[in-house]
């Protein structure tokens, strides 16, 4: 009897401790923060002018990155290409460790007339930084992005801004 009240005054804390503990987050700090755009491309219907489109977004909807990339790269050349399609681009090359090419596919989009993709370049520019090592640049984006207040990724900035800084970004 002693043998079992005695563990269960030294065990029993800690069991409870160790299942009360999160688990360490899996992966980097970019892994965990990226999210691809969601796909509002790929259920469209196929035609001659939007074949390129609908085809890569159905494999960056399969998770085929490397493919939409070069799905995208090829749709995005012709005259007629909707501008929207340089975010899918951006997000499938994040999606595949290349953060400086997914800037500049932003940057495209930014420089486009398309309208109604200034969060999502805002948001996915601080994530390309994160993705390059580029700590102190993507922490000053997020707070930005949190002081706006009305920003489709302020959550996901205030996150970043408490991981980086619990990470000793300055």
């Amino acid at each position: 009897m002693t043998l079992l009240r005695s563990l269960s005054v030294t065990v029993l804390p800690l069991l409870m401790f160790f299942a009360s503990c999160e688990p360490a987050p899996k992966g980097t700090l970019c892994e965990r923060t990226f999210e691809p755009y969601m796909d509002l491309v790929s259920d469209q219907v196929r035609t001659i002018h939007n074949d390129g489109y609908v085809d890569a977004m159905k494999l960056y909807k399969a998770g085929d990155h490397a493919g939409a990339e070069k799905g995208l790269l090829v749709y995005l050349d012709r005259k007629d290409a909707a501008k929207g399609a340089w975010l899918y681009l951006a997000c499938s090359q994040l999606a595949i460790g290349k953060p400086f090419e997914a800037e500049r596919a932003i940057d495209r989009l930014e420089g486009s007339n398309e309208k109604g993709f200034a969060d999502q370049c805002e948001w996915y520019t601080v994530v390309c930084w994160l993705c390059s090592d580029q700590s102190p640049r993507a922490l000053k984006g997020a707070k930005a992005i949190v002081a706006k207040g009305r920003h489709t990724y302020a959550k996901q900035a205030e996150r970043l801004v408490k991981a980086l800084e619990a990470e000793g970004v300055e």
